[in-house]
């Protein structure tokens, strides 16, 4: 048995729930098991192999970094070594998924029109999916609030984060998660959906620096993807968050979680670069619009 740091119990997971839960084949887990002894297994007194909850985490790490081109040892032991807390932000997860992805400036209104593109291919293509947002304030998600809850009405499950004095589950709306003051999530701006058939990630982080500005004048530093490989690598993250003040929640979003495939296409990365380079002329930065980091 594994105990949460919330002091919940998870009992060990069968090699099913733990190919669901992870993203990853059973007979990839097996395959694994076999060639390399990675997941390591306890085995019950019928031989039935039992996995550590905490083995989800490290198995899908290994599946992203497979996907990025790794060797299965490569994957297994860079894995290894990096086993940790997982990214506390939607922004520094897409940054660290290996997927090369670009940030760029945008101005809020930018950044509004990318999320509402984002927001309707869900709507139009997402089949049951599981949505996060992260509004900074309660007041900017008030603003949006009737907008969620159309998303929400054919979503499998759908949160939204803040600064909320209190969690509230409101019936045919998104639950509303509050974020602790410390949290890198209040400086955010996310879309996420990870659905079984369409997935999408938008996460703009405000720099402290560009605070106090006027509204609209208010700029992030932006990235985004539709790869299902660095989505559900961002999907942990706002399930972990969840958590922290759900437990109960976060177990009902993770086995609602389909399983991911492969990553996205040559093509698909190429149109994804394609469209960022248009939004920098867009806001005249040209081709100087992406940022180092």
């Amino acid at each position: 048995m594994h105990s949460t740091p919330t002091g919940t119990i998870e009992l060990p997971l069968a090699i099913g729930v733990l190919a669901r839960r992870a993203g990853v084949a059973t007979a990839t887990l097996r395959s694994w098991e076999a060639r390399y002894g990675f997941p390591e297994p306890a085995r019950q007194s019928g031989g039935h192999r039992r996995y550590a909850p905490d083995q989800v985490a490290l198995v899908a790490e290994v599946a992203r970094l497979r996907h990025a081109g790794l060797s299965v040892p490569a994957a297994i032991a860079a894995a290894r070594a990096g086993a940790g807390p997982a990214p506390e932000s939607f922004f520094a997860s897409l940054r660290r998924s290996g997927r090369g992805l670009q940030t760029h400036l945008l101005d809020k209104p930018m950044l509004t029109a990318v999320t509402r593109a984002f927001e309707d291919e869900c709507l139009a293509n997402a089949e049951r999916p599981v949505l996060f947002g992260a509004f900074q304030q309660e007041r900017f998600y008030r603003q949006s609030e009737d907008r969620w809850q159309e998303l929400a009405r054919t979503a499998e499950r759908t949160v939204v984060f803040a600064d909320f004095e209190a969690g509230r589950a409101p019936a045919d709306r998104p639950v509303e998660s509050p974020l602790a003051a410390d949290s890198p999530v209040r400086r955010e701006w996310v879309l996420l959906c990870d659905g079984p058939n369409f997935s999408a990630c938008v996460a703009g982080w405000e720099h402290p620096s560009r605070s106090g500005r006027r509204d609209r004048d208010r700029t992030f530093e932006t990235v985004w993807t539709v790869d299902p490989v660095a989505v559900r690598s961002a999907t942990r993250v706002g399930i972990e968050l969840v958590r922290g003040v759900d437990p109960e929640g976060a177990r009902r979003i993770d086995e609602s979680l389909p399983g991911v495939g492969g990553g996205a296409s040559a093509d698909l990365i190429q149109a994804t670069a394609l469209f960022g380079r248009i939004l920098d002329y867009a806001q005249g930065t040209g081709g100087d619009g992406d940022l180092v980091s």
